[in-house]
């Protein structure tokens, strides 16, 4: 780590995260801004889009000095502070937003994969998921021979077995 720069948190103004992030980029400051995928939905279609993991929040890599210059930067709210002082985020908690991140993507969902319901009175029964809209998919059952409605968190993908 170089001398006097650690990660802080900053506030974005609301749904200008990207944005706040490209224009510090451009300054050739150090940030990131944790994203995860998620299904939106329209009234036409359902699309999976780009999301931040901490809706208005920033990180960035820079010493206390560069941080207070920050807050000229459009878009950019406040510092997030803590006890008085700019919050510092420490490198493991860093890393363990990243690896969570990481593990997510793996175990996400699509359609035409296949889960088994871990809960509820379908448990242990597998399907294919047909489609998924907000909470909820919409899971093909052969063995019933039926689609039925079931929340995204009671399910879980069937890992291939070799």
């Amino acid at each position: 780590m170089e001398k006097g720069r650690q990660w802080y948190a900053i506030y974005t103004a609301p749904r200008a995260e990207k944005r706040v992030k490209e224009r510090l980029d451009s300054l050739g400051i150090e940030c990131w801004l944790p994203l995860h995928r998620s299904p939106r939905v329209w009234s036409d279609r359902i699309k999976i889009v780009e999301m931040p993991l901490y809706p208005s929040y920033l990180f960035v890599h820079c010493s206390e000095p560069d941080l207070r210059s920050l807050l000229k930067v459009n878009g950019v709210s406040k510092i997030v502070y803590y006890d008085g002082a700019p919050a510092i985020v420490r490198d493991q908690e860093i890393d363990a937003i990243r690896k969570f991140l990481s593990k997510a993507a793996e175990n996400a969902l699509c359609p035409g994969d296949e889960v088994e319901v871990i809960c509820g009175t379908l448990k242990n029964i597998s399907g294919k998921i047909q489609r998924i809209k907000r909470n909820y998919l919409a899971l093909f059952l052969e063995q019933l021979g039926a689609t039925v409605c079931v929340k995204l968190d009671t399910v879980k993908k069937k890992s291939l077995s070799l």
